[in-house]
């Protein structure tokens, strides 16, 4: 007999643009039926703004959601309470509704930084120590976040630099040799742009480098093939997508006890 938790069922989502090659509901109702979980749900919510959002969450009763490019750090503003690491890294992909005494309660947390560090670490060897982020989003944030608790040092790489922690891309393939971590943290890769690749000097990676791509869906992103092809270590965002997802339902559930 399968244990079930000790609650009535929650209304659950994700909320971003686009979500057609999201694998979370998928992986959330496959979770629900493992676990026996009657009355939980766990639909996609695409917004096109986060102008009403408050609405939508009242309207559809969700206790839950987590939120996905391009919302990250655009939904801060909206939000009653930020979780420390939230905060940190300014940055949130996963918010708990409380509705306790009448007034509704948005808190953010940030799932994918632990989840990140969490499916990188068993990847690392000694010389894995400096790292280039593709992006500055909100994904790469967490991903910065992630890397500053390995005590891996690591760059920004933007298209238009504007921080003294963000490079150009010509900077970048310049560090190469050096900064044998890169991580894609953008949407290049994915969708549309699913025939394209953030990085334009696969002739760059070596054996000694880590590839990780956050996208997960395809499996194989351009980055990852010809950074395969070059012989360096790659990893998907499938993994991470999984481990922040149980993360963020313990966070939803209080991680309550099961009960038979």
């Amino acid at each position: 007999m399968h244990n079930k938790l000790c609650t009535k069922g929650k209304s659950l989502g994700l909320i971003g643009r686009p979500l057609s090659h999201s694998f979370s509901k998928q992986y959330f109702e496959k979770k629900f039926k493992v676990l026996n979980l009657t009355g939980y749900r766990y639909d996609n919510i695409e917004l096109d703004t986060l102008e009403n959002l408050r609405d939508t969450v009242d309207r559809l009763g969700l206790d839950g959601f987590n939120v996905t490019h391009p919302y990250k750090m655009g939904i801060l503003p909206l939000l009653d309470e930020l979780d420390d690491t939230a905060r940190r890294i300014s940055a949130v992909n996963t918010v708990k509704v409380d509705r306790s005494g009448g007034i509704m309660t948005l808190t953010g947390y940030n799932t994918d930084a632990p989840a990140f560090l969490e499916t990188l670490r068993p990847l690392l060897r000694p010389w894995h120590d400096k790292a280039l982020i593709l992006g500055t989003g909100g994904a790469a944030r967490a991903v910065s976040w992630a890397l500053n608790e390995l005590g891996i040092d690591s760059l920004f790489v933007s298209r238009n630099p504007k921080k003294s922690n963000q490079i150009s891309y010509r900077k970048a393939y310049e560090l190469a040799p050096k900064k044998t971590i890169i991580i894609n943290a953008t949407p290049v890769g994915m969708g549309t742009l699913k025939d394209s690749s953030p990085w334009a000097r696969p002739d760059l990676l070596t054996s000694n480098h880590l590839c990780y791509d956050l996208i997960y869906n395809p499996a194989q992103t351009c980055f990852l093939q010809e950074a395969t092809f070059q012989g360096a270590t790659t990893i998907n965002g499938l993994n991470m997508l999984y481990r922040q997802a149980d993360i963020a339902f313990d966070i939803w559930t209080n991680k309550e006890n099961f009960c038979l």
